[in-house]
């Protein structure tokens, strides 16, 4: 995984520090850190590469950098400008009861991305969205795993459970972030981790590292036990959508099977994620009732943001996309039917 391409004066700054050695660099100012958007393209990016040298790390950035001090400083004064802004903005359920029915409940009027998908998606916006979750997906349940240490009894066996089966159930092959893999073959995209980096939008940066920041601090747990509630929830309708939305795209069985399989298998987390982990992790931490329904909601705020891009852009007839897939390695010699937008 390469460096991306800079977007905004820290992310700048943090890229040209990355190049170099731990020791030979400059890294961006905490306070110019404070003077730019929360959610903006430049603080999420800086936020992502801090992050990611926790899960792959980058070509030819020194391994070093990931417990480098005066980093460490830095991303935290990232987190502080996100987290101080979700607080503010983000409206949250009294309780964790109303936070998950809130979070399943299904729009009235049918607005949303996989209901746009699955009536009028093209091929060319499922392979726009496939690119853009695949800086999540090619590294699916890994973030939420780092909240294993800190659950004890019913929350641990029960989020274990899960990630047993997010992990292949013991078989390689299973392993959600290869079936996405197969997914994207399938729609003729590049597999390779990280590829789309510099195509994703801003709004879909800030979702990765909401539960990366949830994950890598033992005093978000239960605010990361919400984020992964929330998705283990929601997801079994909106993965039948899409999954009815790439077949009538015409899309190969890999790519529909990826969605089918999250319909059984989320139907069955949805259980085991509220009884066992939430009603668990509540049991042994009742005080932690406040940061998991923060952790519910912050998710669903920050996917409804990226909602909102991905079809603002699709219904103004343009890529939802910064940099056009053929840009960024898409194979597209054999797209079903030639369905390629201007865009891609």
């Amino acid at each position: 995984m390469k460096l991306p391409e800079a977007r905004g004066e820290v992310s700048t700054a943090l890229i040209e520090a990355l190049g170099r050695e731990p020791g030979r660099r400059v890294l961006p100012d905490t306070s110019v850190v404070g003077s730019v958007d929360p959610y903006g393209d430049d603080l999420q990016l800086a936020l992502y590469l801090c992050y990611e040298l926790h899960y792959r790390g980058f070509d030819e950035v020194d391994g070093a950098w990931e417990w480098d001090p005066e980093l460490l400083r830095v991303r935290a004064a990232l987190e502080r400008s996100f987290l101080v802004a979700l607080r503010a903005d983000v409206p949250v359920a009294e309780d964790v009861g109303s936070a998950l029915d809130e979070a399943v409940l299904e729009p009235v009027d049918a607005e949303g991305v996989s209901y746009f998908l699955r009536d009028e998606g093209e091929l060319w916006h499922l392979r726009e969205y496939a690119a853009q979750r695949s800086l999540y997906h090619l590294k699916e349940a890994d973030p939420h795993v780092w909240v294993i240490p800190r659950l004890t009894g019913r929350a641990k066996a029960g989020l274990v459970a899960v990630e047993y089966d997010e992990f292949g159930a013991g078989r390689a092959e299973r392993i959600h972030s290869k079936l996405f893999a197969d997914l994207m073959a399938d729609l003729h995209l590049d597999t390779s981790y990280g590829r789309y980096l510099d195509a994703a939008s801003g709004q879909m940066l800030a979702t990765v590292n909401l539960m990366s920041l949830f994950g890598l601090h033992r005093s978000h747990r239960g605010a990361l036990v919400g984020h992964f509630a929330s998705v283990e929830i929601t997801s079994s309708p909106g993965s039948r959508r899409l999954a009815e939305a790439l077949k009538r795209a015409g899309a190969g069985p890999a790519a529909v099977h990826f969605y089918t399989e999250h319909v059984e298998a989320d139907a069955v987390h949805e259980q085991l994620m509220r009884h066992e982990v939430v009603a668990g992790l509540l049991q042994a931490e009742p005080g932690l009732a406040p940061d998991v329904a923060f952790g519910i909601a912050a998710t669903g705020w920050l996917e409804d943001r990226f909602g909102e891009q991905l079809l603002g852009a699709w219904q103004d007839g343009g890529s939802s996309l910064r940099v056009p897939l053929l840009d960024t390695g898409a194979v597209i010699s054999r797209l079903t039917g030639g369905q390629l937008s201007p865009h891609t």
